[in-house]
């Protein structure tokens, strides 16, 4: 048998290939593609569908909106810190075997949150939702890129982008629906046998991927899950006032020291869970930032604008649920679409038109809230605005991700969607900060700075050379 791994100077990489592209692409059918895309619809579906009925959970439990907002942001916290780790066991152990063990823990949270008796406990099952979920965006977008190859990447990442935005189409309205016709628990009843049709389905279409042997370095692993942790719970903590604000210092320097020794000890070991250099790589940067920023805005404004219809404009949770998914919805209907640019212009190009177009978007956003806006028709027109440019940054930054070197592995996959919902953390967050004072154009210009910072990035570094072969060895390598 050939041996495909990469080599440098000669010498063969001591990495083991991380994809096993031909033999899954013979056996990939249109089952295959849905049942992958299908976890990472329910994914995204649990992580927006309580955005809307929030006060009703905040009330039902007699808390403050603030602290309601922990409910949102503990799932995406504990999401966003295990991806690095779990795209490393997709990678050690299977990655079919790893969503396999996810719809599982994912169906028993569901259950755990539909009978939480307390704020507490239901933050706690989201957290667990959100550890479970941490498998599916590395997990399926490795599978994808292997069993689909190079030559279809992009319209595969282009689908991926479309079931993210199905998700985030459904999950609002779905929540509002549910909470106004059954309570907020039925959400949770509802999505509970979804994720075992959803696990049958993986265990009966999915083709296997064997494992290879891989020996974790803990230094890395830990002090990266570690600090992304706590850095994202300092964030997380800022508007509860119960926190003192030491705490909330002493928890960010400690995950800053913390990132600071993954970057040293991974730089020196002989196989880091990644290479920090490959981080930096200019496709994978520009990418990861991008996607990042699309997601801090897409989170701030899919938990401020549900806040601002039930609040200032007296809608009920259901009506909401339909005003909202105008944004989703062009994400939705536009990813096929902007997978098809992609493939036949320059992908660099769409991502910042995509980034320009969310920044002024949502700086008109803020006029239109802080000065009480109350035409719903003009609502609508800023969330379909807001929708397209997270369309057009979607897709080439995932596709940029799966393309470069540090995209090889599980890990890498996993850093990059940690920096996704890493930034979908902070965005629910700087709503709880903000959003209480009552001061809505700074909230909204805060998501045009974000998407100004992603622009900005996304012109660093030299373009990067093609990597559209056919994959060979993970970011471990030294290459």
């Amino acid at each position: 048998m050939r041996d495909t791994r990469l080599r440098v100077g000669g010498a063969p990489s001591l990495a083991t290939p991380a994809l096993e592209a031909p033999p899954q692409r013979k056996r990939a059918g249109p089952a295959v593609l849905l049942t992958l895309l299908g976890a990472t619809l329910l994914g995204t579906v649990i992580n927006n569908v309580l955005n809307v009925p929030l006060r009703d959970i905040t009330a039902d439990f007699g808390v403050s909106l603030s602290s309601g907002v922990l409910v949102v942001s503990s799932f995406v916290l504990v999401l966003a810190a295990g991806m690095a780790l779990s795209g490393w066991v997709g990678d050690r152990f299977g990655r079919r075997r790893t969503v396999i063990a996810s719809l599982a823990l994912m169906a028993v949270a569901m259950v755990g949150a539909a009978l939480a008796p307390s704020l507490h406990a239901l933050v706690a099952m989201r957290a667990l939702q959100g550890m479970a979920c941490a498998a599916y965006p590395p997990a399926v977008m490795g599978m994808l890129a292997a069993i689909y190859g190079p030559s279809q990447r992009t319209r595969t990442m282009s689908a991926w982008a479309a079931a993210n935005g199905i998700g985030q189409a459904i999950g609002p309205p779905l929540g509002g629906l549910l909470a106004d016709l059954a309570g907020w628990r039925a959400i949770f009843w509802c999505l509970a046998p979804i994720a075992v049709i959803l696990l049958v389905a993986t265990v009966l279409v999915v083709p296997d991927d064997r494992g290879h042997a891989t020996a974790l370095h803990w230094p890395g692993a830990v002090s990266l899950t570690l600090g992304a942790a706590l850095l994202m719970t300092a964030a997380t903590a800022v508007p509860q006032h119960v926190v003192p604000a030491w705490l909330i210092i002493t928890l960010a320097v400690a995950g800053v020291g913390l990132l600071a020794i993954f970057v040293i000890t991974s730089a020196k070991a002989a196989a880091p869970i990644i290479r920090p250099r490959l981080i930096v790589e200019s496709r994978f940067l520009r990418s990861t930032v991008a996607a990042s920023a699309q997601m801090f805005c897409l989170a701030a404004t899919l938990v401020a604008v549900p806040l601002y219809a039930t609040g200032t404009l007296g809608r009920t949770t259901a009506i909401t649920g339909l005003l909202v998914l105008a944004l989703p919805a062009a994400m939705a209907v536009l990813a096929p679409v902007v997978g098809l640019l992609s493939e036949r212009g320059r992908p660099r190009w769409i991502l910042r038109t995509g980034l320009v177009l969310l920044g002024t978007a949502e700086l008109l956003l803020g006029l239109y809230a802080g000065n009480d806006g109350r035409s719903v028709a003009l609502l609508i027109a800023l969330l379909l605005a807001v929708g397209v440019g997270v369309a057009l940054v979607q897709t080439p930054s995932a596709a940029g991700a799966t393309r470069s070197p540090a995209g090889r592995s599980g890990a890498a996959l996993g850093l990059f969607n940690m920096m996704r919902f890493g930034g979908s953390a902070l965005g629910a967050a700087w709503v709880a900060v903000v959003y209480p004072h009552g001061n809505l154009l700074l909230l909204f210009a805060g998501c045009t700075a974000i998407a100004a910072v992603g622009l900005l990035v996304s012109f660093v570094g030299p373009d990067p050379s093609p990597l559209d072969t056919d994959p060979t060895s993970p970011a471990t390598t030294s290459g």
